[in-house]
């Protein structure tokens, strides 16, 4: 059996661009090893270059599609491109269902591409912690832009908003509803809407109806971004270098109008309190059962309510930190 390699190790070799060793340590925080935590630390101070790009839609959208043609243009414009494609957990494993991921193969011999398939683990948002840190091991890797693709949006996967720089909505017609968008609430979130499979006669109304909808609340002033509406087609390959030149002119607008450190505060402080959310829930599984069943047996007997429960709760929870620090 080889020697392990430590996670400090790996973090130095991940810094000189060591694909293998980006791999082995992203594995590591999805398995939630805590001897990988000062390694992560260390590479957060080396991150900040790469353009995360979020990359969600309805089902159906063809966003997996999407995102293959769209690393290929990175790829031709000459900088690294990595993709984190967001599965639903198994049910039976916990891990990735990698579905059509398989089309992207073809595109792991490049070097300048990273492909690692995610899964959510339950994450109500869509994200879970693991996925945040494999943006922080790519960026600090040297990889120019990383692409995160989600599961499907819905009142509640959002999530890629609070993690992204740029946010895309993919939207395609024939879908059964023209006006989906509206429907799923994901109107606001886009920095770039992009219509998929315009190849087909009816995806013209739908790019009108999107340009339309967002004429209603189009912002005003000098800085505003007006959210750009791409038709693409993966069939005709048409449309990538658009999205890319868009997601370009995206970044600048952050860059010369001072919003990227709004948005990186609003990274920081969803990745925060995601990790809070862990280390509570975690320990509560640890905690001593015997102490949790007693407690919930007096709420049940209305001797204690669930809000004190939930107070004495976070006590036991607090008692079992210090004691695992």
């Amino acid at each position: 059996m080889a020697e392990r390699i430590a996670s400090d190790e790996l973090a130095e070799r991940v810094c000189d661009g060591d694909l293998r060793a980006m791999a082995r340590l992203i594995t590591r925080t999805e398995g939630g090893e805590r001897e990988c935590r000062d390694a992560l630390a260390a590479l957060y101070r080396r991150t900040g270059r790469a353009h995360v790009v979020g990359i969600t839609g309805v089902p159906g959208a063809g966003k997996s599609s999407l995102v293959s043609e769209l690393a290929r243009t990175v790829r031709a414009s000459g900088r690294r491109v990595a993709v984190i494609a967001i599965d639903p957990s198994s049910p039976f494993s916990g891990g990735a269902i990698l579905g059509d991921r398989i089309r992207m193969s073809e595109l792991v011999s490049d070097p300048g591409v990273f492909i690692r398939s995610m899964a959510t683990r339950g994450s109500l948002g869509g994200l879970a912690r693991p996925a945040l840190d494999a943006v922080d091991v790519l960026d600090a890797g040297g990889f120019d832009v990383v692409l995160i693709e989600t599961v499907g949006v819905g009142q509640d996967e959002v999530d890629v908003v609070r993690a992204a720089h740029t946010t895309v909505v993919v939207n395609a017609p024939g879908l059964g509803d023209d006006i989906q968008a509206i429907k799923a609430g994901i109107l606001e979130i886009a920095d770039v809407h992009v219509v998929s499979k315009a190849d087909r006669p009816d995806a013209n109304r739908t790019v009108r109806e999107l340009k339309s909808m967002l004429m209603m609340s189009m912002p005003e002033g000098p800085d505003a971004w007006h959210v750009p509406v791409i038709p693409t087609s993966t069939e005709e390959g048409s449309g990538f270098d658009e999205l890319l030149a868009a997601l370009d002119r995206h970044r600048e607008h952050l860059n010369r109008t001072g919003e990227i450190d709004t948005r990186r505060r609003r990274i920081a402080s969803t990745r925060v309190v995601k990790i809070a959310e862990e280390i509570v829930r975690d320990s509560f599984l640890r905690a001593h059962p015997e102490r949790i069943d007693a407690m919930l047996e007096r709420v049940v007997e209305r001797e204690l309510d669930p809000h004190g429960a939930a107070l004495e709760l976070l006590d036991t929870v607090k008692e079992r930190i210090r004691y695992d620090e």
